[in-house]
């Protein structure tokens, strides 16, 4: 079996050190980048399963990072900065982050997050037993074995959570999820009060399906309960 390795992008040495000798007590092999470039070279040279990534460092920083590491890859990404307001976390899952944690933070829930997004992305990646029937609805078509969302024959750029979501809802048409119904099936973590993660990702989910223009929604929303899947 292929030892998993973790990116950890940081510029401060020490912290990407600390981070780097947890990592390696749980049996993990890890890369230490100091800037953002070092980071996307390290994604480009080594088979990378989880990237940490800091926000503010020199050169590229990690919303750029992720930016690039999204073009191609599909990798669970979490965010450790000392950025705290709401609108940096919210800014980091909108980029494409699976999880944000902030600085001071405590290495052992780190390392519980790490284990938490491994766990979800292998098992979302392991071979399905038989194909699972794509999902078509009106001007979309979802691929679940090759996780690929097309429109009109375009493939949608999504990130992991958004093609959670979309394919949780599109697998249940017109039945009704709440906010806490989606968080608990795609982050597999139960809902705390307050959470805006799932609002936030639907809005981005709908801005790449082209939700502002489109009369007939594929993502709909029931006031004061949920979303459902309208194709």
């Amino acid at each position: 079996m292929k030892p998993i390795t973790i990116l950890i992008a940081d510029d401060e040495a020490e912290i990407a050190e600390l981070i780097a000798m947890h990592v390696k007590k749980e049996g993990y092999q890890t890369v230490i980048a100091l800037d953002g470039k070092e980071a996307v070279q390290a994604v480009q040279t080594h088979s990378i399963d989880l990237a940490i990534l800091d926000i503010m460092m020199p050169g590229m920083n990690g919303y750029d990072v992720t930016r690039v590491i999204r073009e191609k890859h599909n990798m669970p990404i979490i965010f450790l900065s000392a950025k705290a307001s709401d609108l940096d976390k919210i800014s980091g899952l909108i980029m494409g982050a699976d999880d944000y944690m902030t600085k001071p933070f405590n290495p052992l829930e780190l390392m519980a997050r790490v284990k938490a997004q491994l766990r979800r992305y292998t098992q979302l990646n392991q071979p399905a037993a038989v194909d699972q029937k794509v999902l078509e609805a009106g001007r979309l078509a979802i691929y679940p074995d090759q996780r690929i969302v097309t429109m009109y024959g375009e493939t949608i750029e999504l990130t992991p959570k958004e093609f959670d979501i979309l394919y949780l809802l599109a697998s249940y048409p017109k039945k009704v999820f709440s906010a806490e119904n989606i968080f608990e099936h795609v982050w597999g973590e139960a809902y705390y009060e307050g959470c805006n993660t799932v609002m936030v990702h639907i809005r981005t989910l709908r801005k790449k399906l082209g939700e502002e223009k489109a009369k007939n929604k594929v993502i709909k929303t029931v006031w004061g309960v949920g979303y459902s899947f309208n194709g």
